[in-house]
């Protein structure tokens, strides 16, 4: 039998273990994939500390997942061996729990999740379901794609669906690892960006990413800085920090929404303004395959790219512990030819 590289955690809280395991094969409406890159999210803690739902050990962490069919499994449809595709978070859903029986396919009560309720992109072969497959442009390099499949979506996805026009006040809360692809994405679609983070250092990356303005949210008040332009239809929240997002909250125009995609511990948030402008606070939650299958081709057509450091699979946990210090600028990904 044909054998592979994976890297394994087999408890949780457990260390990364290179094995050498037979490459599965694709079961009904499966296909099997040849990996080429995967992206190292935060979210890949799942697999490693577990605490997450349907989690259980030994699995093959990683959901931002770039290759190729290497074959399907019978009943697939619409897909070849040999095309180009990428999975994310979405790793299919039941079809019969209720959110999958009104459409809303991301929301499925029984939502398969690469890397975290079933084995993911860590290894040179990943097998998953036909549904969760996005087309992945020919001229996009697998490293490249493999981010812009859950940091991509996720903002993408949200400046998209915010309500947001264009020409619209976008404010992007941070300026990490879903900031400098939020700020890319809300240029490219139109809006009048602000960039909001801590310190003049930011500045210069920002207005290179396409931000119309800068805000240094430790020189000034952010959300009085907003209203000076004429508040925000949109706060993109990116950042982790509870405090940062409560104090861009005043920035918001009457009708505005404060979009969270970053996780805070807490957060406080006072109702008066929401009650008194008709504003809202709202999450955003990635997307299905046909979002990711977007997200790829909108940064095709706009050059819309991550900043990545590489790391061959043989370091995933070194890259690992690089993108959990949150020193990485500013996504980490693992590639398989090594």
């Amino acid at each position: 039998m044909a054998s592979m590289r994976a890297m394994v955690v087999k408890q949780a809280g457990g260390d990364f273990e290179l094995e050498e395991r037979e490459v599965p094969q694709p079961g009904f409406d499966q296909a099997l994939v040849r990996v080429h890159a995967c992206g190292v999210c935060h979210s890949d803690m799942f697999a490693k500390e577990g605490g997450y739902p349907g989690v259980s050990h030994p699995l093959i962490p990683g959901h931002e997942i770039a290759g190729v069919i290497e074959s399907l499994g019978d009943g697939v449809k619409g897909w070849d061996v040999g095309q180009r595709v990428g999975v994310g978070w979405f790793g299919g859903n039941c079809g019969y729990c209720e959110w999958c029986r009104r459409g809303d396919l991301i929301n499925c009560e029984n939502l398969e999740i690469p890397g975290v309720t079933m084995d993911g992109g860590y290894a040179d072969y990943v097998v998953v379901k036909a549904s969760a497959l996005a087309s992945m442009p020919d001229d996009l390099d697998a490293a490249d794609a493999a981010p812009l499949l859950c940091a991509g979506i996720t903002t993408y996805n949200a400046l998209r669906r915010s309500g947001a026009r264009g020409g619209d006040r976008v404010a992007v809360l941070g300026v990490g690892g879903l900031g400098h692809l939020g700020v890319q994405f809300a240029a490219k679609l139109g809006f009048k960006t602000i960039a909001i983070a801590r310190g003049q250092d930011k500045a210069p990356l920002a207005a290179q990413l396409g931000a119309h303005r800068y805000i240094d949210s430790q020189a000034e008040d952010p959300a009085a800085a907003l209203q000076k332009l004429g508040g925000a239809k949109v706060i993109l929240a990116t950042a982790t920090s509870g405090a940062a997002m409560s104090a861009v909250q005043g920035g918001l125009a009457p009708r505005g929404t404060l979009m969270i995609i970053g996780v805070p511990d807490s957060l406080d948030i006072n109702p008066l303004p929401l009650i008194l402008g008709s504003r809202s606070v709202k999450g955003w939650y990635s997307g299905t395959s046909i979002d990711s299958q977007e997200t790829l081709a909108f940064s095709v057509l706009t050059g819309v790219r991550s900043m990545n450091e590489v790391y061959p699979l043989s370091r995933a946990a070194e890259a690992y512990d690089r993108m959990m210090s949150g020193h990485a600028r500013f996504r980490v990904v693992l590639t398989m030819n090594e």
